[in-house]
């Protein structure tokens, strides 16, 4: 583990409470949400980049899709590349967010209920913005 202790649950609350991170616990979280931004950064440049080469490629080489062996490759990796740039950009909006509720002093709050994330997934998840309790009705 990585020497923060686990917190035990707290009773759902609608009235926001103070979070009980302390410096060192929100400073490696900090730390964590500040690297995977600048992966998730990277990312998406490299797949917006792959992204601009699908579309030239299809431009630049015009071919018959029907009889063309490679239109269907073409196709699904451009609509992979599409989907993760997607994902990739939500997750950096996600953190950006729990970067904004740190600086605000409402991180490790549940935005829905008010109650307190539990350590765990936020070590886990940083950018979690709702409880387990929370989250589990989502989708």
């Amino acid at each position: 583990m990585s020497g923060i202790a686990e917190r035990p649950m707290t009773a759902r609350t609608t009235t926001p409470h103070k979070q009980t991170l302390n410096s060192r616990q929100r400073a490696r979280l900090r730390g964590h949400l500040a690297g995977d931004r600048e992966q998730t950064r990277l990312v998406i440049e490299r797949t917006a980049g792959e992204l601009d080469a699908f579309v030239s490629a299809r431009y630049d080489a015009p071919t018959d899709d029907e009889n063309d062996p490679e239109g269907p490759t073409l196709a699904f990796e451009r609509s992979q590349a599409s989907a993760m740039l997607r994902q990739s950009e939500q997750h950096l909006q996600d953190i950006d967010a729990a970067l904004l509720r740190m600086d605000q002093g409402t991180y490790g709050l549940c935005t829905k209920c008010g109650g307190e994330i539990a350590l765990g997934r936020l070590q886990v998840r940083p950018q979690a913005s709702l409880c387990i309790r929370c989250a589990e009705h989502v989708r």
